[in-house]
């Protein structure tokens, strides 16, 4: 069985020398821009190239996240990052979009590919598709149990990433668009403002969107017997203490089976929000899960704490074996050979082996010395000297010796990995022009009012009932079926249901997800891309084009100008009219106040800080929170020539059932003073 890999978060290079010395088997850092935790300190060119160099010194991979979604604009930005990560010979990139996984293809082939925690993959067709795609790991969703986590890894070789420690995000990763939507700062653009963290009050219940730090620390032996590959850790933005803490526990579990208490108390000292939870591996989803960061919890990051921390790793971790051989002869120089099992270098003294006049250096002296190995990661495991009776060699000489040996090792290792590169050129992206106007709206049930009839597609939920969807295309509904954004344990009914509607003539499928797109593909269905799947490039839509998409939604964290200048020739859309899901949940806000699913209606409210109310509702597998004022653009994007598709989202309304002549409700929306622009025209940081 292979072990565990232990990887470490470092926001600046101080994380990365306490996460190696820490035990540390990987790090995984951003690069100045392109990262998905903005906030950090970050590496630059020459940072990214110092940090590779002292982690592959030390036998410790180095990752780097390019996770975040990213525009045209910055395509050349991408390129760049990309090539100088692979002339650094970095480990593997962390990817968030499949535009950027295709670039990275052609610039650097050969270097690895994990897709981003942000990719929301949740189920196991989602990593089959990263897997036929060619990316060596998926960093999996924080939502998952045990079980679930079993049934990826035995539907497909990719490796698997699984969060171990850290904090938790009320919504699936890549799925959050609440710090967007209130106020520009995307998630899915490392500017998190941590919207979550706020008071939203349900009942007694003041902070329904936040939860306490994840930890199954405890769990990393039963992830390794899994099949898991890597359990990370998450904190990118805290300081190096909390990285060398969290590391130290997770190598003590995987080593020793249990984390020994003292080093369970520095952890949830130097940071947590009143605990811990496990309750997403345990499937103990509930109230237990939800905590905040209260003053006990501050406070506990004591400067005595810190410096006692700090103190645990200012020595270096000696992490690499080696074998050494010391020849020595009267009248030769002196030889001292190194392998590191892969490396071996070679050193010669400046001086020759005297014969001993009056102290002779012998093997015990000589052995003493070159076992000397302070200061460095080396460990020298097994020394054969080979020595003359009689020799004499001054100690700085033989000193020096084993420091150049261990220095030319040092780079031998350091400079260990070389990618090939190609030098290629972004291609000049010609707006899309949009052939035909097409009219797409989503329902939440199969109550739909006659005047969408003229709707291109009229999509309902994969759970509604057959009989119902036959009567809407008896009627003269052209009917899609929407495959759920949270698919978690469900696959097999999913699919069952969507063979069921094949069956009756219905091949127009929304797809919100990777999974949803592997499905899709295995069915032979005509695949609608949704807004989950966060696109936002050209490269993007090239991506869906290549993979089979008939037309696509965009990312609506773009503004109408940047949708309207994408390239590529797929149909593409935005949301002109309903409700923005601003989070995907599998833990139900209604959880914080200790409600019973029994006794729910599948639906709930809850008010921020300045008395605004959101709804939220569930469907049985996860939560969809909505933005409390509705998108209305019907207009602008109607009248966009880039724009093929206007797509209207209905979550909440009552009346839809009711509606005779979609121009009518257009006016009636038009004349609304309950609406936003959305982010269509302020767009995002």
């Amino acid at each position: 069985m292979k072990k565990i890999e232990i990887l470490s978060p470092c926001g600046g290079f101080d994380s990365v020398i306490a996460a190696a010395r820490s035990g540390a088997d990987a790090v995984y850092i951003g690069a100045k821009e392109l990262s998905a935790r903005a906030g950090a300190q970050n590496f630059d060119e020459d940072e990214i190239k110092k940090t590779v160099q002292y982690c592959h010194i030390r036998g410790v991979r180095v990752y780097v996240t390019v996770n975040t979604v990213v525009f045209d604009s910055e395509l050349e930005k991408a390129k760049e990052v990309i090539t100088l990560c692979a002339k650094a010979g970095v480990d593997a990139l962390i990817v968030q979009n499949m535009g950027i996984a295709s670039l990275a293809k052609k610039i650097a082939p050969e270097l690895p590919l994990h897709a981003s925690t942000q990719m929301s993959v949740h189920s196991p067709s989602g990593a089959k598709l990263l897997y036929e795609q060619g990316f060596k790991r998926v960093v999996l969703a924080r939502e998952l149990s045990r079980e679930e986590i079993i049934e990826i890894a035995e539907s497909c070789p990719i490796e698997l990433e699984v969060f171990v420690h850290g904090a938790l995000c009320m919504s699936v990763s890549g799925q959050c668009y609440f710090s967007a939507v209130i106020g520009s700062r995307s998630g899915n653009r490392g500017r998190c403002a941590q919207t979550c963290r706020l008071p939203f009050k349900i009942g007694k219940s003041k902070y329904a969107l936040s939860l306490k730090d994840n930890s199954i620390i405890d769990y990393i032996r039963d992830l390794e017997e899994i099949g898991v590959a890597s359990a990370k850790i998450e904190g990118r933005l805290k300081r190096p203490e909390y990285v060398a803490a969290a590391t130290r526990a997770c190598v003590e579990s995987r080593d020793n089976g249990a984390v020994d208490e003292k080093t369970k108390e520095n952890l949830e000292s130097v940071f947590s929000r009143t605990g811990f939870t496990d309750g997403y591996y345990t499937s103990k989803r509930g109230y237990e899960m939800f905590g905040y960061r209260r003053k006990d919890d501050v406070v506990s990051a004591t400067p005595k704490l810190l410096s006692e921390i700090k103190n645990s790793y200012k020595d270096e971790l000696k992490r690499v074996d080696i074998s050494a051989e010391f020849f020595a002869a009267i009248g030769e120089k002196a030889k001292l050979k190194i392998s590191d099992g892969k490396n071996k270098v070679e050193v010669i003294s400046e001086e020759s082996c005297e014969k001993a006049e009056k102290v002779k250096i012998g093997e015990e002296k000589i052995r003493t010395q070159l076992l000397k190995t302070g200061g460095t990661p080396y460990n020298i495991v097994e020394l054969i000297i080979n020595a003359e009776e009689n020799i004499s060699l001054r100690m700085s000489a033989l000193n020096k010796l084993r420091r150049d040996a261990l220095d030319l090792l040092g780079e031998k290792r350091a400079n260990a990995k070389s990618y090939k590169i190609n030098k290629i050129k972004i291609p000049e992206i010609n707006p899309h022009k949009a052939e035909k106007k097409l009219y797409y709206a989503r329902f939440n049930g199969a109550s739909i009012g006659t005047g969408f009839k003229s709707f291109d597609l009229c999509f309902v939920p994969v759970n509604t009932e057959i009989s119902k969807v036959k009567d809407l295309v008896k009627s003269g509904f052209k009917i899609g079926i929407e495959i759920p954004r949270a698919l978690f344990s469900r696959e097999e009914k999913v699919i069952s249901k969507l063979k069921e509607f094949k069956d009756i003539g219905l091949n127009d499928v929304l797809c919100n997800s990777l999974a949803a797109v592997y499905i899709a593909k295995e069915l032979n269905l005509r695949i609608h891309g949704g807004f989950g799947l966060n696109l936002t490039n050209t490269l993007d839509l090239n991506w869906a084009r290549k993979t089979g998409f008939t037309d696509t939604e965009l990312s609506f964290e773009l503004t109408l100008n940047q949708a309207e200048k994408l390239g590529g020739d797929i149909p593409r859309g935005v949301i002109s009219f309903g409700y923005l899901p601003v989070m995907l949940v599998r833990n139900c806000p209604n959880k914080s106040a200790d409600a019973d699913c029994k006794n729910c209606s599948g639906s709930g409210k809850m008010k921020d800080r300045l008395g605004k109310t959101f709804i939220f509702y569930c469907d049985g597998y996860a939560s969809e929170v909505l933005n409390n004022v509705q998108v209305e653009e019907i207009n602008e994007v109607r009248h966009s020539k880039n724009i093929d598709i206007s797509f209207f989202r209905f979550s909440v309304e009552n009346s839809v059932e009711n509606v005779e002549n979609i121009a009518d409700f257009i006016s009636d929306c038009l004349n609304s003073t309950e609406k936003t622009h959305g982010l269509l025209k302020r767009g995002v940081f």
